[in-house]
């Protein structure tokens, strides 16, 4: 747009008038308006990351979503009150990523996800949602996984591959770039032990078809990795803002499922490294809170939280 201004500026010499010259600027800052509306509606995901005073870790994410296969899309970080370090690190990356960022941040008020998740629902510029969190490293085909599997009347549960902390902070940008770090016997030379659990590193799409099918684990709505479709989740008016901690994903979910969304499992499909760190905000009052709420909303079949994006 900026470029497009000043060739404006370039051509006065061609007017007779400074009123045609400004005739004509006019109608350059009405096209750039229109292309920025027409970008950001040809969006085809908005990809929510939630993060908190992380910026080593959202870092890495950040750079996760560079590598992407279908470039259709805009992150949105949802920053429940960070510091200047998270806030310099997304300005200084505004400018080295291909992609658009918005960042959504509130004054820091204790755990308030929710409520700075509702905010960015409702900031966000695409039809189709896709939420994870500011400490998850999307493979290369994450978002075109998404795309691939959506279907109207549906939501996606991913899940995602949990590393240990000292294999999370080994990850380099050049890692990230190449995809090493989604390659099992990379991860299994810097430490990793053995387990089934590293199916979920698996490329082939039959097996991680069968996969999908096979697992016991509920498709669930899950913060780290889940999408849907926006005017599904305005309908059941985003997040409830009382709940904290422990299971605000899941009930979202749940109400979901009151409306008549189903979901689909892609676990095996839709691939992200889960980065270690502590959790210092964890509480076992905020877990029972939540478990109440949602008890709740299954036993009274509540679709429209009233303490969600709309107070109601």
């Amino acid at each position: 747009m900026i470029c497009l201004l000043k060739g404006c500026f370039k051509f006065q010499v061609f007017f007779n008038s400074e009123k045609d010259f400004g005739k004509f600027n006019y109608f350059c800052l009405i096209l750039c308006f229109k292309i920025i509306n027409l970008k950001g509606k040809n969006l085809k995901v908005s990809v929510i990351l939630s993060t908190y005073n992380s910026e080593s870790w959202l870092e890495k994410v950040l750079w996760g979503y560079e590598q992407q296969t279908n470039r259709d899309f805009e992150v949105v970080i949802a920053d429940d009150g960070s510091k200047k370090p998270t806030i310099d690190l997304i300005d200084k990356l505004k400018t080295k990523l291909s992609y658009s960022i918005q960042h959504i941040w509130h004054k820091d008020d204790g755990f308030q996800k929710s409520k700075i998740l509702n905010k960015s629902i409702l900031a966000a510029k695409a039809d189709y949602l896709v939420m994870s969190d500011g400490d998850c490293i999307p493979r290369k085909d994450f978002i075109e996984t998404h795309l691939n599997f959506r279907k109207k009347g549906y939501f996606l549960s991913g899940g995602y591959f949990m590393l240990p902390l000292e294999i999370s902070e080994s990850i380099t940008k050049e890692d990230i770039i190449s995809q090493n770090c989604f390659q099992v016997n990379w991860l299994k030379n810097r430490g990793l032990k053995t387990s089934f659990k590293n199916k979920k590193l698996q490329t082939n799409l039959f097996i991680q078809g069968f996969l999908n099918n096979l697992t016991p684990t509920n498709a669930s709505w899950n913060g780290h990795n889940a999408s849907g479709w926006k005017e599904d989740i305005l309908a059941v008016n985003g997040f409830d803002e009382r709940m904290q901690y422990g299971g605000q994903d899941r009930e979202l979910g749940e109400r979901l499922f009151n409306y008549g969304i189903k979901s689909k499992q892609i676990r095996y499909s839709a691939i992200c490294l889960h980065l270690d760190h502590p959790r210092g905000y964890k509480t076992q009052e905020s877990i029972d809170k939540n478990l109440a709420i949602r008890k709740e909303t299954r036993s009274k079949n509540i679709i429209k939280t009233p303490f969600g994006i709309e107070k109601l």
